[in-house]
């Protein structure tokens, strides 16, 4: 019995194991594709760690070729505040007059490290800087990332960087709204909608229009990179086969194709439907008709209500026909600033009669209402599958005179600035580490040299587990009773499948008598052929002793002397013989009880014979 429980809270403890390494692993596999760390990147994180957080920024450089970085480490150069206004808004705050600054961050500070912040609320800001050199959409990948940290958290506003589009009237002064720009990117939010835009403007090649293609919206929640107050890394890659990935804190969240994944699609339908093209007024779209060919039966009475009093009711006994269900309240005063001018006529409120609660009811009794049986309701026409049926009229198709395909959406327009034009209620986003490249390997490299850092030192200064259960059993009380089952229910599962049983005193004398009984058998049977050996030997004896006295004697009233007390010894051996083994078989049955019994049996067998 306890070898079985032995095992059972083995099995236990098992599926206790297997369970946490499943749920270690689903928590490996997120709902983000992790991508890895740059080696190096790994390696520097681990000295980092080895520094116990003694850590020396020192401003990331690029290890490649890049278009454009910005650490904001040093002096604010090459950025343009935006001097213009915004179209089609109020002049109170139209102009671009939010506040920019260059300064550390608030919380998890790297000592050194600066990025540029967004101070003013409810205002427009523009600032902008030229690419050190354009970017031509050829045969290379278009890699863009930067670092955003809402130090406030974020009500309604946008941390998005834009691409400006290469032309020769390009001013950065007046960098507003409307200027032209090639790609859209990063993180966007107001309300509970939260965002990630990736937008490209797509030149129509056959009209040299421009229209806006949207990615679709992750499958991701966004919610947490919005509210934990972390800094987060966001990472655009736009590649020659005409796919695009966009990644948080290097871990992928959405990914698709430029041709099939946006919105709406970059090449249009090869055929559409004729705007002149109408309805002809005889086309028939009902699928079913009443039937022409149904008469009304005779028997239809239209007139039949669906409802008539019961024929079969009765008045309850004890009805109090008199007596009315409402009764002015005999304890209700009139007011005393009451003006019967004014208020007219003062009556007392009305309450239900008394005398009707132990009555089945009162007033005038009235026969309840019943279901019409005879009740069919205004007559109508069967309906039938109508034979003129010619299906839901479409307009006809044709040929789409703008049609156009463009198998290759990656060649965009070449791209020489970078911008930030952006509308918020919330100070305070903070912006950092910007670089425009073509290598994946550069970009991992820049992003451990700054992000890397900033999450190092945020991870160290995190609370504990215990702290986080606290903080959060302080929002929400009803976590206390969470955790008190959660530590409760395993610990009495322990209990009680593996705290070994307490042994009763009938268990103990059980397994004494299952001891005592195996032995008995066995030296049991070995004791009583000793014992007749030595009957045996003693008939011998004594058999011998005769024979010797009546050699010496030779009389005969020794003789029958001898042979009395032969007789009478034989009646004492007799009945000793008989005690004897009563005795014997009394001290076989008692041994059961102890281990020894056996023995002390045969000893005293052995005395009496002697």
């Amino acid at each position: 019995m306890h070898l079985q429980w032995d095992w059972l809270c083995l099995s236990v403890l098992i599926i206790s194991s297997v369970t946490a390494e499943i749920e270690n692993e689903e928590t490996l596999d997120a709902d983000v594709k992790v991508e890895d760390f740059d080696k190096q990147s790994e390696e520097a994180d681990v000295d980092r760690e080895k520094s116990s957080l003694e850590v020396v920024y020192q401003t990331p450089k690029p290890t490649g070729e890049v278009y454009f970085t910005e650490t904001f480490d040093g002096v604010l150069a090459g950025w343009v505040l935006s001097k213009t206004k915004k179209e089609d808004t109020d002049d109170d705050i139209a102009k671009y007059d939010g506040r920019w600054e260059v300064e550390e961050l608030k919380e998890n500070t790297v000592p050194g490290d600066r990025g540029l912040v967004l101070k003013s609320v409810a205002k427009h800001h523009a600032i902008s800087a030229m690419l050190t050199k354009a970017f031509t959409f050829n045969n290379k990948p278009l890699i863009v990332q930067y670092e955003v940290n809402f130090q406030e958290g974020i009500d309604c506003g946008g941390a998005y960087i834009k691409l400006l589009s290469s032309s020769d009237d390009l001013n950065l002064e007046y960098f507003f709204d409307k200027t032209p720009y090639t790609i859209m990117f990063g993180p966007d939010k107001c309300g509970e909608d939260y965002k990630l835009h990736f937008i490209f403007r797509h030149k129509n090649p056959q009209t040299g229009e421009y229209d806006e293609k949207h990615a679709k919206r992750p499958d991701v929640d966004l919610k947490k990179f919005y509210l934990d107050k972390k800094t987060h890394l966001y990472t655009l890659v736009l590649k020659p086969d005409d796919t695009f990935e966009m990644l948080i804190d290097q871990s992928v969240v959405s990914k698709g194709s430029l041709l099939e994944d946006m919105v709406p699609p970059v090449n249009p339908p090869k055929e559409i439907e004729d705007p002149s093209d109408k309805k002809p007024d005889d086309w028939d779209e009902r699928p079913k008709i009443p039937d022409p060919n149904a008469v009304k039966p005779d028997d239809w009475d239209e007139d039949e209500p669906s409802k008539i009093a019961d024929p079969d009711a009765v008045k309850p006994e004890g009805w109090l026909d008199d007596e009315p269900q409402y009764v002015p309240d005999p304890n209700a005063k009139k007011p005393k600033d009451w003006d019967e001018e004014m208020d007219g006529e003062w009556e007392a409120p009305q309450i239900p009669n008394p005398k009707c609660e132990t009555a089945p009811g009162c007033g005038h009794w009235v026969r309840p209402m019943k279901n019409n049986p005879n009740y069919k309701g205004k007559w109508k026409a069967p309906m039938i599958d109508n034979p003129n049926y010619q299906g839901i009229w479409s307009p006809r198709k044709i040929p789409n005179p703008d049609y156009f395909e463009d198998l290759h959406p990656f060649k965009m327009t070449t791209v020489s600035a970078i911008g930030l034009e952006l509308w918020s209620m919330t100070s305070d986003i903070y912006f950092d580490n910007f670089i425009v490249c073509s290598e994946k390997e550069v970009a991992d490299r820049w992003a451990a040299d700054g992000w890397g850092l900033k999450k190092l030192v945020a991870s160290a200064n995190e609370p504990g587990m215990f702290s986080q259960l606290v903080t959060a059993a302080e929002d929400h009380p009803w976590l206390w009773v969470l955790y008190i089952l959660t530590l409760a229910l395993p610990v009495g599962l322990g209990v009680l499948f593996c705290w070994p049983a307490k042994k009763t005193d009938e268990d103990i004398d059980l397994k004494k008598m299952d001891v005592s009984k195996s032995i008995t058998k066995g030296e049991l049977k070995q004791e009583r052929e000793e014992l007749e050996d030595d009957e045996i030997e003693l008939e011998e004896k004594e058999n011998e002793d005769t024979v010797e006295c009546d050699e010496g004697e030779g009389a005969e009233d020794i003789d029958d002397e001898e042979n009395e007390v032969a007789d009478g010894s034989q009646e004492e051996g007799d009945k000793s013989n008989k005690s004897g083994s009563e005795d014997e078989m009394k001290e076989a049955d008692e041994s059961t009880g102890s281990g020894d019994g056996p023995l002390k049996s045969v000893r005293k067998r052995r005395v009496r014979k002697d």
